[in-house]
């Protein structure tokens, strides 16, 4: 049976016919409807958690039981779950574990454009990278498998578009639910990362890492497509789809593992082509490490390091290049230059509006923190001053108090964030007798967190 599906919706089939039975996760643009699609399958247990380091524990408590087990969380989220990533992959599980993260290249709801990839050669973990709805599906599967043959934790990295984007996705069947787990294994030289133990772990992680990239270059997820030999393109995920669609005559090594990388492959496609081109989004991952091997790779000297790479974006950089004679010289999407351009505003009846209405005739300083409530920041309102990550606005406020300002200061925090991060730095104002007022603004609804 075919359906069309979001990538985030063939991730959660894909969790239901890989046999994933524990998801554990935190809500944010682009990955939340990953969990909201498995919390349909009654056979997969789901929970939002109250952030994503707490999903990722819980995820690996499960794993070391022997469920199947995966953690869903938006780029930034990766940066609250790391510390827990990193001691998993001196671990492995009894079961499978599998982490999504879901990049946003162009910033369309995140405060910043990092680039997940390396967090797989930080941590020495695999990395595998969809390039449409059907591959989504398919590599929760694959996902699996690796994570099972090599007892690590393995990552899925998707981007906004192939989060978002709807193709035919060819379905498989469920897999069969209801075994038992026998007791919870006693092997504390392999699961407690006491410095002792985890010293000798460290060698094991490095020969899987070993192990890992003698696989890549046999793995069926990475592909040579030979083509037009003048230029031969090296892509993953979704740009992979976007430089087909511009060369589509092209050699192209298709990446689905992006680390660790199958070097023997690259070195082969390498040396049948005239001119090796990386094309990828945000920072030259792949390209610095195909320089590093002696392969005379370009990249980022083409294309931009910032914002996403469209089909047009591609044909724009290279014709500037030299590389295609007949791309446009123009944005097949650009807006109508008439159009008036409309902020994003608070909901009608939202009571934040009268919030921010009373701190902005007060002309407090206020600093702000990440939901919707931060709009409180753009007209008409200019009532928030700092945004920079979950749970800060009461840090950033404890350090306004200890600065000795000479006006009184507020922070605001919704309620879902206060539970995500912002009840430590308020236990430590209170504990260091700060100065500031603490305003927890709930709205008796889910907004863009929320409780």
């Amino acid at each position: 049976m075919k359906e069309l599906l979001s990538g985030n919706e063939a991730l959660a089939r894909g969790a239901l016919e890989a046999g994933i039975e524990i998801a554990c996760g935190y809500p944010g643009t682009p990955s939340s409807e990953i969990l909201e699609n498995v919390a349909k399958y009654k056979e997969i247990y789901s929970e939002w958690s109250v952030n994503e380091k707490v999903a990722m524990d819980a995820a690996a408590g499960a794993a070391y039981s022997g469920r199947r087990s995966m953690v869903t969380t938006k780029q930034v989220g990766m940066n609250v779950l790391s510390d827990s990533l990193f001691y998993t992959a001196y671990t492995g599980a009894e079961a499978a574990f599998v982490v999504i993260t879901a990049d946003d290249p162009g910033l369309f709801s995140s405060q910043n454009e990092q680039d997940n990839r390396h967090y797989a050669k930080l941590g020495k973990f695999p990395m595998l990278e969809p390039c449409d709805s059907q591959e989504c599906k398919d590599f929760m599967g694959e996902a699996v498998a690796i994570s099972e043959r090599f007892d690590t934790p393995v990552v899925i990295r998707t981007t906004m578009r192939t989060s978002h984007s709807k193709s035919v996705v060819e379905l498989g069947e469920p897999a069969s639910y209801g075994k038992q787990v026998g007791p919870f294994p006693r092997n504390m030289e392999k699961y407690n990362c006491m410095c002792t133990w985890a010293r000798e772990r460290h060698y094991v992680l490095e020969q899987r890492l070993l192990d890992l990239e003698a696989f890549s270059n046999e793995w069926p997820g990475n592909a040579i497509h030979w083509g037009d030999r003048e230029y031969g393109f090296i892509a993953g995920g979704i740009l992979y789809e976007y430089v087909r669609q511009v060369f589509p005559g092209a050699s192209i090594l298709k990446i689905g593992m992006c680390y660790p990388l199958p070097k023997k492959l690259i070195r082969e496609f390498a040396e049948g082509v005239k001119n090796v081109i990386v094309v990828e989004e945000l920072d030259p991952f792949m390209e610095e490490q195909i320089r590093a091997m002696g392969i005379d790779a370009q990249g980022k000297s083409i294309f931009p390091i910032c914002g996403e790479l469209l089909p047009e974006d591609i044909a724009e950089c290279c014709r500037k290049a030299g590389i295609l004679k007949d791309a446009p010289s123009a944005r097949a999407n650009e807006a109508i230059p008439d159009l008036p351009i409309r902020s994003p505003l608070l909901c009608s009846g939202c009571p934040h509006r009268s919030t921010f209405y009373h701190l902005s005739q007060m002309k407090l300083p206020v600093a702000g923190d990440i939901g919707c409530y931060n709009l409180g920041t753009l007209p008409p309102f200019n009532a928030q001053h700092t945004m920079g990550s979950m749970g800060a606005s009461v840090g950033v406020l404890h350090g306004m108090g200890l600065s000795g300002l000479p006006e009184p200061a507020v922070c605001t925090i919704g309620d879902g964030t206060f539970f995500h991060a912002g009840v430590a730095p308020l236990l430590n104002m209170v504990h260091n007798k700060g100065k500031g007022t603490v305003i927890i603004m709930d709205n008796r609804t889910t907004a863009m967190t929320g409780h």
